[in-house]
């Protein structure tokens, strides 16, 4: 019997983001660029299965070539006289949208494996009776040979993305370790690799008597594509910020400048309030085990008029509430540089997951002194977290009713605190390569010791390259405290629509949901490996342990006998202390994280993170035992499936799908039916060439 958390249960959730009425309010010409710029995302998205595992590009073609040939429906006939029950086709169906939906065979949200829950000689019957397989013997069979053993496998170490032998990663070879990850970020620093732009950065150079070979073209042929989707969406930009924009983007995936992308980003603070929104390259790096190298994604959204108006006063009000914060002035930043912040309605968000809100870009550099942007992701939001009260687990029944309620308004209020006031806030202390200083080294002193600040950033120092494996995690908790502690903020409230008990209840619901994601965040936790799999799932468990240790009642967790018999658990809050207990736990907490942060105190940063992320079966709470509870109970994320855009003539069409695994399949083998033969081909021979680092 395999463990339920390595498969994808046959009820999952899938639902279409409805953009429909967005898409139609555009003009031809935002609709041509619109379409564009998501071909690119489309296929720079496919980079992912690459940098997922190495198995995944091929699993994505196998796929592709089964559902070309014959769609869901057809193929269930085939299923069926090839002895596969009505359940087990369903459960391909849920493994092949969850392929797709995550870019790869390891799940986006908390890093496990997912293989198919069916057996294995049953899904062999299926590839060998269908159409793609009578039509290409050889190849078909080939292509089952090069993916189906590691398709299946549940070995330890192939059970979750790592480093060594604590898991599977494509963004090292096989047979790296954490020393050597260590030693080649040292070597990447001392090159300032990110600034070369030609070959000067190719050859082999010898580092601390070590041999390292730089080689480039990862991806190439995916890249083109992308390139040449953007230069045709220059065509119909609606200014020459997305001009020039486009341009340097073209740049950096053509020759993979880092400094293309930044300039590129630089003109994209600049187009401020668009109609159609985008953003694209190598973006986030939560899941390099290193905290360090970016994976791909690409959006494009519409922007969300109504919402976004909010939004547009909460930046207003931004330096009136920063003062707020609990840290000194001094480790703020010198002057707020107010972002666009947009509610958007996703059209294409290609990558391995999509998030409910983004702040960008991840340039430390250009965040400190040019700015940023913020988007909060309307349609995401409106299907992500909608919950029935009989799924909805860990809460006393009187609670539920109005969780339910307010979980949506709530969680709107968190995201745009999280994202504007969270990642928008703080200053790093650095002293550039010439010996200067941003801040005051003889007046600013340290708020926790009183002494002055001892430790600073260095020249191409940065904070993923500085706190690298748990740079992300810590930085999603410091935001997701400045929601917290800023929601009490009456005028915060107000800015959403809230006021007198809605607004309390708001408060109440979005404090309860954190404290109760800090439970369901043990999900997430693999104790054979004591690591964390999911960057904002630590961040809860270690606000739910922050809050725990405030006690004076504050928050209730404890094991019980659900109505079934089996171990549950129930958490509750004390609604009357929040504004007290609760702000000051926060308090104290935030401003330590931001002055760790500020002063680059990499060994006390770890020390407290570290401290706050154990998971064990001591102390007050068995939390070693309350995660087998929340396996038990747990409920797997939603999937959502996306329309695809085409040129029909002078007019650009929006393709809807249904929200099911079917769905979501057509999605896909429609999205690169124009050069899908090609671009199989390419991307086996993508996966072939990296195969020797696996060995």
């Amino acid at each position: 019997m395999v463990d339920s958390q390595y498969y994808l249960p046959n009820d999952i959730g899938v639902s279409a983001l409805d953009c429909g009425e967005a898409f139609r309010l555009l003009s031809p010409q935002e609709q041509m660029y619109a379409h564009y710029l998501s071909r690119a995302a489309w296929y720079g998205g496919l980079a992912v299965l690459l940098q997922t595992s190495p198995e995944s590009a091929n699993i994505f073609v196998l796929l592709q070539r089964l559902f070309r040939k014959q769609t869901p429906a057809q193929l269930e006939q085939v299923a069926t006289a090839a002895g596969l029950s009505a359940e087990e086709y369903q459960a391909f169906l849920v493994y092949a949208a969850g392929l797709y939906a995550n870019m790869g065979n390891y799940k986006s949200f908390g890093d496990t494996k997912f293989i198919p829950n069916l057996p294995k000689d049953k899904l062999k019957a299926l590839v060998k009776a269908s159409q793609a397989f009578q039509e290409q013997p050889t190849e078909m069979e080939a292509l089952w040979d090069s993916c189906s053993c590691l398709l299946y496998s549940l070995e330890d170490r192939q059970k979750q993305l790592g480093l060594g032998d604590k898991g599977i990663t494509t963004y090292f070879s096989g047979n790296c370790c954490l020393e050597d990850a260590e030693l080649a970020q040292k070597f990447l620093d001392s090159k300032r690799f990110v600034h070369l732009t030609n070959d000067s950065c190719c050859g082999s150079f010898n580092f601390e008597d070590k041999e390292f070979t730089v080689k480039r073209g990862d991806y190439a042929k995916l890249m083109e594509k992308v390139s040449s989707n953007l230069q045709q969406a220059q065509a119909y930009a609606a200014n020459e910020n997305q001009r020039k924009m486009l341009e340097e983007y073209t740049r950096s995936f053509t020759f993979g400048s880092v400094e293309a992308h930044k300039e590129g980003s630089r003109y994209w603070i600049k187009d401020k309030g668009p109609i159609v929104e985008s953003y694209i390259g190598f973006i986030e790096s939560y899941r390099d085990p290193f905290g360090s190298r970016g994976e791909f994604e690409g959006f494009v959204a519409v922007v969300n008029k109504a919402m976004s108006e909010r939004f547009a006063k909460l930046v207003s009000s931004a330096e009136v509430l920063l003062p707020e914060l609990p840290w000194p002035k001094e480790f703020e930043k010198d002057t707020f540089l107010k972002p666009d912040f947009t509610s958007l309605d996703v059209l294409t968000f290609a990558g391995s997951g999509i998030p409910a809100g983004i702040n960008i870009p991840n340039y430390d550099d250009i965040r400190q002194s040019e700015g940023f942007k913020n988007v909060s992701l309307g349609n995401v939001l409106a299907v992500a977290y909608a919950t029935q009260k009989e799924k909805l687990t860990f809460l006393e029944e009187e609670d539920k009713d109005l969780f339910i309620k307010w979980k949506g308004p709530s969680f709107e209020v968190q995201v745009g605190l999280h994202e504007l006031l969270g990642h928008g806030s703080g200053k790093l202390f650095v002293q550039d390569d010439k010996g200067k200083f941003n801040f005051d080294q003889s007046k600013v002193t340290n708020p926790e010791t009183g002494e002055p600040v001892s430790s600073w950033y260095r020249g191409s120092e940065t904070w993923d390259s500085k706190f690298s494996t748990i740079a992300s995690s810590y930085e999603e908790c410091r935001a997701e405290c400045v929601g917290l502690y800023l929601c009490l903020n009456k005028q915060v409230l107000s800015i959403f629509g809230h006021e007198g008990q809605d607004a309390e209840d708001v408060v109440y619901v979005n404090w309860l949901s954190m404290v109760r994601a800090g439970l369901l965040g043990l999900e997430f936790y693999t104790p054979e490996s004591k690591s964390w799999r999911q960057a904002h799932m630590q961040a809860r468990f270690v606000i739910l342990r922050v809050l725990l240790e405030a006690g004076e009642g504050l928050v209730g967790l404890e094991e019980v006998a659900g109505q079934d018999g089996k171990p549950d658990a129930r958490i509750t809050l004390d609604r009357s202390k929040i504004h007290t207990v609760g702000k000051d736990a926060i308090h104290r907490f935030l401003c330590k994280l931001q002055v760790l942060k500020s002063t680059a105190d990499v060994e006390g940063g770890r020390a407290l993170y570290d401290g706050y992320s154990t998971v064990s079966d001591s102390g007050a709470h068995n939390f070693l035992r309350l995660r087998e509870t929340i396996l038990l109970r747990k409920e797997a994320r939603k999937m959502f499936v996306q329309a695809n855009t085409k040129v029909n003539g002078d007019s650009i069409e929006l393709v809807e799908y249904e929200g099911s695994a079917a769905g979501l399949i057509r999605s896909f083998t429609e999205r690169f039916q124009d050069d899908a033969e090609q671009l199989e081909a390419d991307l086996l021979e993508m996966s072939k060439r990296d195969a020797p680092c696996w060995c």
